[in-house]
């Protein structure tokens, strides 16, 4: 089937022509027909299948008609991430470049008044975080009742991040007549109840088995005696460096943990730059740009870059860490392998990381997995000079608040038993023979004795005022002259 047998308008099919594509994947041969005459779509489908253009393509179609009205967009488009949202919004460019049709990007990280300006001239398509848009509609600066259709993308990502709350305030805040186009790559138990709620009687779509990979990508699993940090870091690089890696994403569990690993790489020589939801969104768009362009050829990413994004051509993938959730590890290497090209996945799996990987297994195909023995590179590597390092990347716990904690705690114990009088026992004191201060000089004994020569020196200085008053005592802040009313011999 071609583009054209899908009932898209001329406009729309030249902009598809120019962009590359022949003919549509089956997540879009599916979807587009129903979703031009209005129907609810429910697509499940893994990454990497186009489902962006799914819901894209019949929008414009759809839009191209109307006019937008002041802080009324037609259509919403929520996204998990802002690099998902952005995405959109480019494939909207285009997709939509022969159609007048305007556009705002509501994300975190810009400037709450150019976005407000757009949504005061009036948009045609809205995309947007759920956050950003909640802010804005709480402001009293968007109103949700003009939206004809509405879209949710990645909504099992929606639900790991916590979204789900403000998905459901999003839907009662739109027309019921809405159009809804709901697409997931998997459907929990949570997911199925919000569709069911908010969507009328939507075609379901179920292309691919849920979180099945590639046929296209070969994994690969790297049995690690331990796994220790130092030891992983080392045979990344080893495997980077005989994989023949022409551009890569490494995955980690951490925003810590990709920043530690961005740093070593950089350290080594790598052209690597990290990317996590802790970092300005600039800094974010600048390393995505710079990856699709070639300039960086390793991104290490948190799973804000595991779903979602469609960078192209990317050779490798490595699992730094295993994923906790099992179906993640598909979509991390969904990344790779994309669009009929071929992939490879490496992951690093240590003693305690059976339990994540077990779970692996049984989410996808294991004949598809390779089991690797690096033994060369470790009967290289040092294992004795684990967590002995001192030098910036030690994986032994550092910190000089622990380290001054022990200082401390050894100094109290020290104070503690120089201040600690000790009991001598009557017979020892028996025992003991005269000491030094007993020969010689007298030593101070008692407290009554010292008490006496302080009862005298308080009688001492009475006497001693008594004595400046009969001799006519200065008078404190007066000098040498005293008024004489003051002077009580006169009165």
């Amino acid at each position: 089937m071609t583009f054209e047998e899908l009932g898209l308008e001329p406009k729309l099919l030249r902009a598809i022509a120019e962009s590359g594509y022949e003919t549509p994947t089956p997540i879009q041969e599916a979807a587009i027909p129903d979703a031009i005459k209005g129907r609810d779509v429910l697509g499940i489908a893994q990454t990497g299948t186009g489902k962006t253009a799914s819901f894209t393509l019949p929008m414009i179609h759809r839009l191209s008609q109307g006019r937008a009205k002041a802080r009324m967009p037609r259509s919403l488009v929520l996204a998990p991430t802002r690099e998902l949202a952005a995405q959109v919004a480019e494939n909207f460019e285009k997709y939509g470049k022969y159609h007048k049709l305007t556009m705002a990007l509501l994300i975190g990280g810009v400037s709450f008044a150019e976005q407000d300006a757009k949504l005061t001239r009036g948009v045609d398509v809205l995309i947007a975080t759920p956050g950003r848009l909640l802010d804005h509609h709480e402001r009293g600066k968007l109103l949700l009742t003009g939206v004809q259709i509405m879209v949710v993308d990645e909504a099992d990502r929606m639900l790991d991040m916590g979204f789900i709350p403000d998905i459901e305030r999003i839907f009662k805040l739109t027309p019921f007549t809405r159009q809804t186009l709901f697409f997931s790559a998997t459907m929990p138990p949570e997911i199925q109840k919000l569709t069911d709620q908010f969507l009328s009687a939507p075609l379901r779509i179920e292309v691919s088995r849920p979180a099945s990979a590639a046929p296209t990508i070969t994994q690969n699993i790297i049995r690690l005696p331990s796994g220790n940090d130092k030891l992983k870091r080392a045979a990344l690089r080893h495997l980077i460096e005989t994989s023949g890696v022409k551009n890569g994403i490494i995955f980690c569990n951490r925003k810590k943990t990709v920043d530690i690993v961005a740093k070593s790489l950089q350290k080594h020589g790598a052209n690597a730059r990290p990317i996590h939801g802790d970092l300005p969104q600039s800094y974010r768009m600048e390393t995505l740009a710079g990856f699709r362009e070639g300039k960086i050829e390793l991104l290490i990413a948190s799973d804000v870059a595991a779903r979602g994004l469609d960078i192209p051509d990317v050779s490798h993938v490595f699992n730094f860490d295993v994923p906790i959730h099992s179906e993640d590890y598909v979509h991390r290497i969904g990344r790779t392998g994309r669009a009929g090209r071929e992939g490879t996945a490496y992951m690093l799996v240590g003693p305690n990381d059976d339990k994540y990987y077990a779970a692996i297994l049984k989410t996808i195909d294991s004949k598809g997995i390779n089991e690797i023995e690096i033994e060369d590179f470790l009967k290289n590597f040092d294992m004795n000079s684990l967590g002995k390092s001192k030098g910036k990347f030690s994986d032994k716990p550092r910190g000089r608040g622990r380290d001054r904690g022990d200082r401390d705690s050894k100094n109290r114990s020290d104070r503690g038993k120089k201040e600690r009088p000790t009991k001598a026992s009557p017979k020892t004191e028996a025992k003991a023979g005269p000491s030094e201060t007993d020969i010689g000089d007298t030593p101070p004994q008692q407290t009554k004795n010292e008490e006496k020569p302080r009862k005298a020196k308080k009688k001492e200085g009475k006497s001693r005022r008594d004595t400046d008053k009969d001799q006519g005592a200065k008078a404190v802040g007066f000098g040498d002259h005293m008024p004489a009313f003051m002077n009580s011999s006169d009165q």
